[in-house]
């Protein structure tokens, strides 16, 4: 069923692909995708069905009938079970359900009698795009393979946009470019069996956040247990991160309990408060069986690092770049000692933890339970009285907040407790994005605004998402350039069940001024030792960025020398150079400059570097 190109050895952990109708014309255009290390999956036909790179670890197929399925990625699905699914399977629709249930992180694909089905994650870390090629659609899991083949460049009104920080939903989701259309993470890419119509179809739903801690906890632990179970029951030799925070240490103990061996791999911080080493120390006194690797603190690269040596392929623009050397650097260590995946916690922050926003509606719902939190927060968080109560009286719509800040791009950022409680914080510009470009965002904003829905109606649930499809955007890239690294990364935090497992927690009981993160605390009570539960901070890696930034700072200024933003009229380079030579100027230290790094890192790894 599957040829191989005899130059294809991709590893697994960089699965990408296309798919295809089962068509005459759709197999003519699906030739022009093949190329050296590619590979071919076909319809029953005998036309191509995917083309692209994945490894026999991480695909399961199965043909019965009219219908054939494919799951590419993490899923410990057996094929017997996919032959039954697809056997049974009488309407696309049918896979919505089949989605909701299968752990791990995926892409699910799905011919039934000359219709095709494309999904990927709820999260947003594998995602689906469509374009029309030689008038056949195609849809892939990356945006710029079908850039390439239209021969198309980014847009520039598009780019603009990517300068906004930080860039709002929906925003964020969109292609950069304007022949490629991205499918929303919670739909699936509809091909009629005509192999020319093409629509998208809703297949998952946040669910209703009314469970108590006491149900939700044990559900959180079963998913985030299968989660962890899907990249670890094969054996081997495992690698985790172990910072000594809540997320990786339970990530570290889950795999412990797995047939793999765990190697534990801590960064300690150059900042003397830095506690991380004590607290991951703390953790391996109860591992006995996990190698614990602790590096050189003055050996960890610092934010900043590298950017002028970045040559990964990406899709869009992220301000992971910033992060990435921090990201990859023990990875090759990790390979010499065996590792097959490298396990994160990261997105424990967005699905453990949750936005204060819910207590805008828990104002006018809840009323006493609201005011007793919200004095507790009011606190924690050094809000005023008189900021507070305009934020809770502040009901405008998404549409109109969205519409509102186009106008107010260039304004200081408001303060804390209007974006803890509103729907998100707003998106700003600043001084050395031209007017130009400020125009374009500012139009791209008020055309969003006039027909966005929010994510969801209540403004806590909207935040909710969109930070973790915003935090999938940066993990998805660092993913690709992990499996380059040599170790695939997995973040079992960021897969659907578990998102949905603790989402469907009341907000009161998942965010509150009086606990630490009291889920993923509930949760692994038992399998956590309590004297790791304990810790109720994390290190923010302040002095990382703020050396960063005075080390680096001739790569920056190298960075504007020729650039390409500049080029394009979008800012001002003079601005960037002085700025480069100020890296202890007011402001650097809250990341205002990431969005438009961002953009400059990704233009100049484009080839051919086409704009229009």
């Amino acid at each position: 069923m599957t040829e191989l190109h005899e130059s294809a050895g991709t590893g697994p952990g960089d699965a990408h692909f296309t798919v295809f109708h089962d068509r005459a014309e759709a197999a003519a255009v699906a030739r022009t995708f093949a190329r050296p290390g590619t590979r071919t999956l076909h319809h029953p036909s005998g036309r191509p069905w995917l083309v692209g790179q994945w490894d026999d670890q991480e695909i399961v197929t199965a043909c019965a009938g009219h219908a054939s399925l494919a799951v590419i990625g993490c899923c410990p699905v057996e094929a017997a079970e996919l032959e039954a699914r697809a056997r049974r399977l009488r309407d696309l629709a049918e896979l919505d359900a089949l989605a909701r249930s299968l752990p791990g992180s995926f892409h699910l694909v799905a011919a039934l009698d000359r219709q095709l089905r494309v999904q990927g994650t709820a999260s947003g870390l594998r995602l689906v795009f469509h374009a029309v090629v030689d008038g056949v659609p195609v849809a892939a899991t990356r945006a710029d393979v079908l850039a390439a083949a239209l021969g198309s460049g980014p847009d520039v009104e598009r780019l603009a946009v990517r300068l906004l920080w930080p860039v709002p939903y929906p925003l964020f989701e969109t292609s950069l470019w304007r022949e490629v259309t991205a499918v929303p993470p919670d739909s699936a890419l509809i091909v009629a069996a005509d192999g020319r119509t093409v629509r998208h179809s809703r297949w998952w739903h946040p669910p209703r956040p009314v469970r108590t801690l006491a149900d939700g906890a044990p559900l959180v632990r079963e998913a985030l247990g299968a989660a962890v179970n899907a990249r670890t029951h094969q054996g081997g030799v495992v690698s985790c991160d172990l910072s000594g925070g809540l997320d990786s240490t339970s990530v570290c103990f889950l795999a412990d309990r797995s047939p793999a061996k765990v190697v534990a791999s801590t960064w300690p911080g150059r900042d003397p408060a830095d506690t991380d080493l004590y607290w991951a120390e703390q953790a391996t006194r109860h591992l006995p069986d996990v190698e614990h690797v602790v590096w050189d603190a003055d050996a960890s690269p610092l934010v900043y690092d590298d950017l002028l040596g970045i040559d990964d392929l990406m899709d869009e623009p992220t301000i992971g770049v910033m992060d990435r050397s921090r990201v990859l650097r023990h990875l090759p260590a990790m390979a010499a000692r065996g590792s097959r995946v490298h396990l994160t916690g990261i997105g424990g922050d967005h699905v453990a933890w949750c936005s204060e926003a819910y207590y805008h509606r828990l104002a006018r719902t809840r009323p006493l339970l609201a005011l007793r939190q919200l004095r507790g927060f009011r606190a924690l968080w050094q809000w005023p009285l008189g900021g507070t109560v305009r934020a809770l009286a502040d009901s405008r719509a998404y549409g109109r907040c969205l519409a509102d800040a186009a106008g107010h791009l260039r304004d200081p950022l408001p303060a804390s407790v209007a974006t803890g409680l509103g729907w998100g914080m707003p998106p700003r510009l600043f001084d050395w994005v031209t007017p130009d470009a400020g125009r374009m965002a500012e139009r791209a904003l008020r055309e969003a605004a006039s027909t966005v829905a929010p994510l969801h109606p209540d403004r806590g649930m909207h935040a909710d998402l969109e930070q973790i499809r915003s935090c999938t955007r940066i993990i998805r890239q660092w993913d690709r350039m992990a499996a380059r690294a040599g170790v695939p990364m997995a973040s079992p935090f960021l897969d659907d069940r578990v998102i949905e497992a603790c989402l469907a927690i009341r907000p009161q009981e998942r965010v509150t001024p009086w606990a630490y993160k009291p889920v993923l605390t509930a949760a692994m009570r038992g399998i956590v030792p309590e004297a790791c539960l304990r810790r109720t901070t994390k290190a923010a890696a302040a002095m990382d960025a703020a050396d960063g930034l005075r080390r680096h700072r001739a790569d920056l200024a190298t960075l504007w020398e020729n650039s390409r933003l500049e080029e394009l009229g979008l800012v001002d380079g003079d601005a960037l150079r002085r700025l480069a030579q100020r890296p202890s100027a007011p402001g650097l230290r809250d990341a205002i400059l990431y969005s438009t790094i961002a953009a400059e890192v990704w233009l100049r790894g484009l080839s051919p570097a086409r704009t229009r």
